[in-house]
């Protein structure tokens, strides 16, 4: 699918406007699992056209900015997260549930109280938007099903697997959805597979593999070791990682440079595209051209060019957006400048 050499793409997010959020108080508090309908600065019968325009403002930042493989910033989300496990069939919506947070710290979680299901299409609308505002290739991010069922307090599967496997049928009618609508890379969110070993070790991989299954599409599983403005100290490896290259989906989305990953791991996923994290989301000055040009030869050490996709960490919703724009600008002219040298 993808044609230039070391194209650049983003995760997901893209910091949404103030006049639309309440950037301060997400910023202090835990990524929401339930709405948090209060962060919204926009009253509800706006708040739709609202975001569309949001939408189209990240549009035109990421293309200013020279992005190949573009996204909708998730403007539509208080986290990547919270409007798909929201919108399913079997969520108590008044009643939230508690589950421990990756920060050991009790969270409000969606409940699950009857059969997950979709009942409709939660985020075409996204796509269909991106593909009328833009020629770029798009992708658009999905709460990954085993992430999903470590967010939720399970009062009716009472079975992780049969949560897990209930929430990847969902994803799954949805994925099919959204290649339908135009997307060119559908990417599931799955963080929680590297903070949830034992479970993730045990029926993790089985999960992606339910939610792909039969799907005809270029698809990414995205993992991270946390939210930069979050969390500050990173270690240098993934607990749960080389186990995706045994798994159905074609990309693989890391985050490298925050955690100063030690990159010899990628040699054990070579089945695998690896989009890569080469913008440190902790450091709030713009990277040179050629820091980031030399963080991407250190990953072509270990990864073909062919198979390399250059991208921020992840979280670049809680950067001010001068500095999210910037760092964007620095990833594409350093991936220019690695491109003309293989």
């Amino acid at each position: 699918m993808v044609q230039k050499l070391l194209p650049t793409t983003v995760v997901g997010s893209y910091p949404q406007p103030d006049w639309l959020i309440d950037r301060e108080a997400l910023k202090k508090r835990s990524p929401p699992r339930v709405r948090a309908r209060e962060l919204w600065r926009v009253e509800p019968e706006q708040l739709v056209a609202a975001c569309d325009d949001a939408t189209r403002l990240a549009i035109r930042d990421m293309e200013r900015a020279g992005i190949d493989i573009i996204s909708d910033g998730e403007m539509r989300r208080e986290s990547y997260s919270s409007l798909f496990a929201n919108a399913l069939e079997g969520i108590d919506l008044e009643n939230p549930g508690t589950a421990i947070s990756r920060r050991g710290e009790p969270d409000q979680v969606p409940r699950v109280i009857g059969p997950i299901k979709r009942t409709g299409s939660v985020l075409v609308r996204d796509v269909t938007l991106l593909r009328s505002e833009s020629d770029h290739q798009i992708k658009i991010t999905v709460p990954g099903p085993f992430t999903m069922s470590q967010q939720a307090e399970d009062d009716y599967y009472r079975d992780g697997k049969a949560l897990a496997f209930a929430f990847a049928d969902a994803v799954h009618g949805e994925i099919k959805d959204l290649f339908r609508a135009g997307a060119d890379v559908v990417q599931l969110d799955e963080p929680f597979l590297q903070d949830r070993i034992e479970p993730a070790r045990a029926y993790g991989v089985s999960t992606i593999n339910r939610a792909l299954e039969g799907i005809s599409g270029t698809t990414a599983v995205h993992l991270c070791l946390g939210y930069a403005a979050l969390i500050k100290d990173k270690p240098s490896a993934y607990s749960f990682l080389t186990q995706l290259n045994d798994c159905g989906v074609d990309q693989i989305s890391i985050e490298a440079a925050q955690p100063s990953l030690d990159l010899n791991v990628l040699k054990q996923l070579s089945n695998k595209t690896i989009i890569l994290g080469v913008l440190d989301l902790n450091d709030m000055s713009v990277e040179s051209p050629r820091l980031v040009a030399a963080r991407l030869q250190d990953a072509l050490k270990v990864v073909p060019v062919e198979k390399l996709i250059a991208a921020p960490d992840c979280g670049m919703k809680y950067l001010p957006r001068s500095i999210a724009f910037g760092k964007l600008k620095a990833l594409v002219e350093g991936a220019r400048l690695v491109r003309g040298r293989v």
